[in-house]
């Protein structure tokens, strides 16, 4: 007899460690649809978390809701962020907080150029992003800070995206498929950048189709199936499970 694989041991246990960010039984919906079924997770300072499972499995509703973006709806739960209550927060007071969310579409403002685009998120005067500090991160921006943002490559967009983010001196960076669409030598760079500002200290939630890479750049995974947590541990761990890949994550 086949016997599914349970790996609930792992689900929804947090580390006893000091959270910078913490999850605590956040349920949301979109309309009637129940999306995000009481998750549990912690986030530690200058981490980077892979949030993975397959299409549906409540991922970007999960990053949308830490965001509190409206949408979907978070109906009961409490999210923290370095002691401050995100949960009683609007999108704008999280973002405030120093949440900074990077949509899947990016959403680069036509007719602003590249500098535009990245002053008009600038908090002034900036502590710890200046601009010269952002070219200095995306080398491709500074050479094309005049041009109009939307007109910049797939991979420029998503680099002018995270610029932009980071600008605000955020200390969470949220990623909602950064991957999708590019070519693997900007998957790379874009990598190479988000090695370099954990080093410097960023934690960074990352959803992402491509596990493998997630899972190759990530410190801790958890995965998602069907609204719920079913794992909670280290990438290596995942990288290493043959049978839990291939139930959550079908690599």
């Amino acid at each position: 007899m086949n016997v599914k694989p349970d790996f609930s041991k792992n689900a929804n246990v947090a580390s006893t460690a000091p959270a910078f960010l913490s999850v605590w039984d956040v349920h949301a919906y979109y309309g009637e649809s129940y999306i995000v079924q009481g998750i549990n997770f912690n986030v530690h300072e200058g981490e980077i978390l892979a949030l993975l499972g397959r299409n549906g499995a409540g991922k970007t509703s999960t990053l949308r809701s830490i965001a509190r973006t409206g949408s979907p709806m978070v109906t009961r739960g409490e999210i923290w962020l370095d002691h401050k209550p995100l949960h009683k927060m609007s999108s704008y007071e999280a973002a405030a907080a120093g949440l900074g969310l990077v949509p899947e579409d990016r959403r680069i403002i036509p007719g602003l150029t590249v500098e535009e685009n990245l002053q008009l998120a600038q908090i002034a005067p900036p502590i710890g992003w200046s601009l010269e500090r952002l070219y200095d991160l995306f080398p491709r921006l500074g050479e094309r800070r005049k041009q109009e943002g939307v007109t910049l490559s797939g991979g420029e967009q998503q680099m002018l995206a995270i610029a932009r983010a980071l600008a605000r001196d955020i200390k969470v960076l949220l990623l909602d498929e950064p991957y999708e669409g590019l070519a693997p030598v900007i998957v790379d760079e874009i990598e190479k950048t988000l090695i370099h500002i954990k080093e410097q200290g960023m934690t960074t939630i990352i959803v992402e189709q491509n596990a493998v890479r997630a899972l190759e750049l990530a410190d801790r995974a958890v995965i998602l199936d069907t609204g719920g947590i079913v794992f909670d541990g280290t990438a290596a761990e995942v990288l290493e499970n043959e049978e839990l890949r291939a139930e959550y994550l079908a690599i």
